[in-house]
């Protein structure tokens, strides 16, 4: 008699309303508590809503409102464009300034709205009337940032040329981006191992394990930024096998450097000189192999398992109000993380992260 009555209550809604959530469900309102965490403390950051720390985040942010519906989200986006007057930071040949463009294209095609997208057209077309041919390192010895000299680049800068290619219908874009990722490319991959140097100052430095030095954002940039690439370049342009072989590549790479309880570290051949998982690399990574599972480009079973340990570990950081830890400040090597360090940079890629695996079947 009393479970017959248990049942009728949960049947009700009366009892065990967290009992009665699925998985998904909740996982959708963590998703969401970050989400809000990151928009309610938005104004706390010093840097420019058009700084590429930002832009990374409205990128994750897109992704996840188009996934749950969230106009919410949509909203907040909107309003940051036109704080912004729908323009980037000044710097007309930086990626990094370039990196807000993703989500003003995303705005325009949602909103059906060109203006939007207007100015990101007009440097784009800008630059590659006027191209920059200098070497990736200046005489001082300093990483060149004119061209795309550093590997975090790579997520910066070529998906806002693949996504004005496919809404313009204009393949110059794409072979420009083509020619300029591979001077990258050639300069920072190591074949050998699958993954970028940071740039071409740290080419020959060694970890205290005597191993090289792979920085875990620095992969994650260039790793996530391949997955964004493959879904607007046309399997008909030569680039689209080029980005799917260096994707293909860096996967077995990333695979054994993720860790026992699913992360990965901001120095990815030295885990024992930088112990904390790094959220920025993880959420970067576990989006890149759910999105390779989901498109069927990486069919072994090993990468689905990966992709669910890392998203089981990202989940476990984020605290009870919303807030990320575990993402290391700005900066472009390995450095030590604490459970109370977050950025909008990492949110973004814990948001990219949580829209493919939702999508996970």
């Amino acid at each position: 008699m009393k479970r017959i009555f248990l049942l009728l209550l949960l049947a009700a809604g009366l009892c065990g309303p967290l009992a009665a959530k699925s998985p998904a469900a909740r996982d959708r309102e963590l998703i969401d508590r970050a989400a809000r965490w990151q928009i309610r403390n938005f104004t706390d950051s010093l840097l420019p809503k058009g700084h590429w720390a930002n832009g990374a985040l409205y990128r994750g942010m897109a992704e996840w409102a188009a996934e749950s519906g969230d106009e919410s989200v949509w909203t907040f986006l909107r309003g940051i464009g036109e704080a912004c007057d729908w323009d980037m930071l000044e710097r007309v040949y930086d990626a990094d300034d370039l990196c807000i463009g993703q989500t003003y294209m995303l705005l325009a095609g949602r909103y059906g709205d060109p203006a939007m997208a207007a100015k990101v057209r007009e440097r784009v077309r800008y630059v590659m009337s006027h191209p920059d041919t200098n070497p990736l390192i200046t005489p001082k010895g300093k990483y060149y940032r004119d061209r795309w000299g550093w590997c975090d680049a790579l997520f910066m800068a070529p998906p806002v040329y693949a996504q004005l290619a496919q809404c313009d219908g204009r393949a110059d874009y794409l072979d420009f981006c083509f020619s300029e990722f591979k001077v990258t490319t050639d300069a920072l991959f190591s074949f050998e191992d699958g993954l970028f140097h940071r740039d071409l100052r740290l080419v020959n430095d060694r970890e205290k394990n005597g191993e090289k030095v792979f920085w875990g954002r620095g992969n994650g940039w260039v790793y996530a930024g391949l997955a964004l690439l493959l879904q607007y370049v046309p399997e008909s342009h030569p680039s689209y096998a080029y980005y799917l072989d260096l994707f293909r590549r860096m996967s077995p790479a990333i695979l054994r450097c993720q860790d026992a309880k699913g992360s990965w570290h901001a120095g990815m051949y030295d885990p024992q000189s930088w112990p904390q998982p790094e959220n920025s690399a993880s959420g970067f990574f576990v989006y890149g192999f759910a999105w390779g599972v989901n498109n069927g480009i990486l069919t072994d079973p090993a990468y689905r398992k990966a992709a669910v340990k890392g998203w089981k570990a990202l989940k476990s950081h984020v605290q009870k109000d919303g807030k990320l830890g575990y993402v290391q400040p700005i900066g472009h090597d390995p450095a030590h993380v604490t459970a109370e360090m977050t950025a909008p940079y990492g949110v973004g890629a814990f948001l990219l992260a949580a829209a493919e695996m939702m999508r996970m079947k």
